[in-house]
């Protein structure tokens, strides 16, 4: 049971730090494309959030 435990646990490592060793820091125009992205989506799920409220009257 520990066995397995840590030879999980040594997988999980070794994937974290693959995965970080490929990482970078995004560019300031690709940082503005993903808020840009992000904040239209949080507009229109809002929305239809708010359009549903309407619709089923409980506003």
């Amino acid at each position: 049971m520990l066995k397995k435990s840590l030879s999980q646990l040594s997988s999980f490592y070794k994937s974290c730090t693959r995965v970080w060793r490929i990482l970078k820091k995004p560019s300031k125009e690709e940082f503005q494309s993903i808020a840009k992205v992000s904040a239209i989506g949080i507009l229109v799920i809002g929305f239809i959030g708010f359009l549903i409220s309407l619709l089923l009257g409980q506003f």
